[in-house]
């Protein structure tokens, strides 16, 4: 009876590591394959995307590449079933340089001219249409796990206090349109040279321009500079659950009324 007994428990526990197994290479296709969780851990796409949303990657919208797997392992060169983004997309993509993930606006195609030019953005030549949106108001407190604090354009503030930026509605000359933050006039990249975007690379801007480390900064002094088409992963489509809180477990500072909000 006893070796039964110790038989049943030995299958049992054989059953349990090979279903734990199974669940575990289904999750890891499922995550090469189709979406990516990412967890937004900066406040960079301010007010598109805040510290605490969560999102999948849609890592369909632009193909495959090495980059599509956990830690680079796709077996994979160059790109498959790839397509472009479109300019004005919020895409996940691989830094180059520094091998972790970065969220950003696809602001310039290849053979784009971009700029910089007293906080406004040109492309091609042309000023990028800019209209006033109101300001974006928030709490000037510590903000997800790294206890983050937030800048303000009408700094100094409080701890507890408002704390405002203007916020404009920038107009991609594809008629995409986005929210963009100014937190400081002046700031050492609202004023830049012309880049132009290598063939098969991109340029990335953050939507709360003065705290964003982007394209506009060099790879050489140690900033993103140019993003091949090989690193992208994947494209942001919809918030599925957003927290304010410095934990999960802090169900009262869940932002609601962003589950499921569509990403602009």
């Amino acid at each position: 009876m006893a070796d039964s007994t110790a038989g049943k428990k030995k299958e049992g526990i054989w059953e349990t590591v090979k279903t734990i197994f199974w669940a575990l290479v289904i999750a890891g296709i499922f995550r090469t394959l189709f979406f990516q969780p990412f967890w937004i851990p900066s406040g960079s796409m301010k007010d598109t995307l805040l510290i605490g949303d969560f999102l999948f990657v849609n890592k369909m919208a632009y193909g495959y590449s090495q980059y599509s797997c956990p830690f680079a392992l796709c077996p994979i060169s160059g790109r498959i079933l790839g397509s472009d983004p479109e300019r004005g997309d919020v895409v996940v993509f691989r830094h180059p340089t520094r091998g972790v993930d970065f969220i950003k606006r696809v602001i310039g195609l290849p053979g784009d001219t971009v700029q910089m030019r007293g906080g406004r953005l040109w492309l091609n030549g042309e000023e990028v249409q800019t209209d006033a949106a109101g300001d974006f108001v928030e709490i000037k407190e510590q903000q997800g796990p790294q206890g983050l604090i937030p800048r303000c354009a009408n700094d100094p503030v409080a701890e507890g206090g408002e704390c405002i930026k203007p916020r404009f509605t920038e107009t991609l000359p594809n008629g995409v349109s986005h929210d963009v933050l100014n937190i400081v006039d002046g700031w050492v990249a609202d004023d830049t040279p012309t880049f132009t975007v290598p063939e098969g690379q991109y340029f990335f801007m953050g939507d709360n321009r003065d705290n964003s480390e982007d394209s506009r900064f060099p790879q050489q002094v140690g900033g993103l500079g140019f993003v091949p088409a090989d690193y992208l992963i994947g494209r942001a489509d919809r918030i599925m659950f957003s927290s304010a809180g410095r934990s999960l477990l802090y169900f009262w500072t869940w932002r609601a009324d962003r589950f499921f909000k569509a990403v602009e």
